[in-house]
């Protein structure tokens, strides 16, 4: 069917991100100062081996990082996981990865608004927390509102900011150690491996630390706003690598310094850097943790909301229309920025620990998944399983993620667990009632052809009524 004219350029994201700009994103979302915030918890839990826990976290998500690279090559959708899944397996099936997904990704940004919330009534108790959460989420939200490009830039600025301190640390505790501190040598062993290491200890530390690379996977959800989607993929691995260098070090020199329990009560943050660069080194390093948050902020609130853009326009009704929304001059997905602006306000009043405990559930299932999929499509549709390179790319690498990801899963803390599968139960309640009992059929929508480019303009954008004759003509639908 022939399209009309006034429907030959709906509004849609603008491609504006190249490689570091995207690098930059997946490493503000993944938060490199995190690691001196759950230092205290992670060395009691992993018997002092900081480190190797991260290790052992980067090698798990190294291989669903490659899977992540091949699918978004396939599908080059902001959708992510839930996009994987919905092409691979089903829609429904697809629609209840991303709900399960949401969870940690609409999570996030109400993380760092809380931690931020948290900083400043350290500084200023006597001003209300619900002051600060405001305000802060209405800057984030606004950013994410004007442009994309102006979300990567500051996020650029901050995320140089803390890797900078965290730079200043490891001189720091470098010259620290060499004067006698904690293992009194910069070059001991003993942060990764000692006689008292236990494997299980280990891996259930690192079910904690793979919080901090949640982050990579979100990178998938610029590409259509990738200036070419095909630096989506190296994107991924790059700032996985980057972010696994970040946590390894600087876990390293934090676990030197402090061999054993330190007793450390909530964040170690302050401690430990009041104790290798006094006062003033512990404002500036308070300072780049603030940065961390906003930072994260803007790269997780901008993510979520591309991914609940996606789950928009593939859905049906007016729900659907109106998380679908893009702003015909900014190109953003408007609707979807506001509504996680509206969750992030739970930070005024939302127990941390009860929030992280949710995170990792979420974001496991979508890295199994998406090892999965990588089977179902490459190994079971287009039969590519002749010979080795192929059964190992399509099968092995593959089913070694799976395997990876579904051990940290099944060694999730008990809360993490139960309330994980109350949120997925309520996802299917939801999908039922989106498409009557399976009566009616979800849809995927990738509209490539329709994609702008950088410097287009929005003049000629379609209103929504008129988005929606266009749907239902059949532009941009898939299966």
């Amino acid at each position: 069917m022939t399209r009309p004219a006034l429907m030959a350029n709906p509004t849609t994201l603008k491609r504006s991100l190249g490689l570091w700009a995207i690098v930059g994103l997946g490493l503000g979302y993944m938060t490199p100062m995190t690691v001196f915030d759950t230092f205290g918890y992670v060395s009691e839990e992993s018997g002092g081996v900081v480190p190797l826990a991260y290790a052992f976290a980067l090698v798990v998500m190294l291989f669903t990082a490659i899977s992540y690279g091949r699918m978004t090559r396939v599908y080059p959708s902001a959708g992510s996981a839930y996009t994987y899944a919905s092409e691979t397996v089903h829609p429904n099936f697809g629609w209840i990865v991303g709900w399960t997904a949401l969870l940690d990704y609409l999570l996030l940004p109400l993380v760092n608004a809380l931690l931020v919330r948290q900083y400043m009534e350290s500084f200023f108790p006597e001003v209300s927390g619900w002051v600060w959460v405001i305000a802060y989420v209405a800057v984030i939200t606004l950013l994410n509102l004007w442009s994309i490009t102006s979300t990567s830039r500051v996020n650029a600025t901050l995320l140089i900011f803390q890797v900078v301190l965290i730079g200043v640390f490891i001189v720091l505790a470098w010259a620290a150690l060499a004067q006698g501190a904690g293992n009194g040598t910069p070059f001991s062993l003993e942060p990764f491996w000692h006689a008292n290491v236990q494997v299980m200890a280990v891996v259930s530390a690192a079910t904690i630390v793979c919080f901090s690379f949640i982050g990579f996977d979100a990178i998938t959800m610029y590409t259509e706003e990738a200036k070419d989607a095909s630096i989506v993929p190296k994107a991924i691995v790059l700032a996985l690598l980057f972010g696994g260098l970040i946590f390894f070090t600087a876990g390293w020199f934090a676990q030197s310094l402090f061999p054993t329990d330190a007793g450390f009560e909530g964040t170690a943050l302050p401690e430990i850097a009041y104790s290798v660069g006094g006062m003033i080194f512990q404002i500036f390093f308070v300072s780049a943790a603030v940065a961390a948050a906003v930072a994260s902020s803007l790269a997780s609130h901008a993510s979520v909301s591309r991914m609940i853009y996606v789950m928009g326009r593939n859905g049906t009704g007016p729900i659907s229309r109106f998380f679908s929304y893009v702003h015909p001059k900014y190109r953003t997905p408007a609707i979807a920025v506001i509504f996680v602006g509206i969750v992030s306000l739970g930070a005024a009043v939302a127990d941390l620990d009860f929030i992280f405990t949710l995170i990792n559930f979420g974001a496991l299932i979508a890295f199994t998944i998406v090892n999965v999929t990588v089977i179902l499509h490459f190994a079971v549709r287009n039969k590519q399983v002749k010979g080795f390179s192929q059964i190992f790319r399509n099968i092995v690498l593959p089913v070694i993620g799976i395997a990876l990801t579904v051990l940290l899963w099944v060694n999730l803390n008990i809360d993490a667990m139960i309330y994980g599968l109350i949120w997925l139960a309520v996802g299917v309640v939801v999908l039922l009632t989106i498409t009557r009992f399976f009566t009616r059929n979800l849809r995927m929508s990738f509209a490539e052809d329709e994609v702008i480019s950088e410097g287009s303009e929005g003049e000629d954008a379609l209103r929504p009524e008129d988005r929606e004759a266009f749907d239902e003509q059949g532009g941009g639908v898939r299966g």
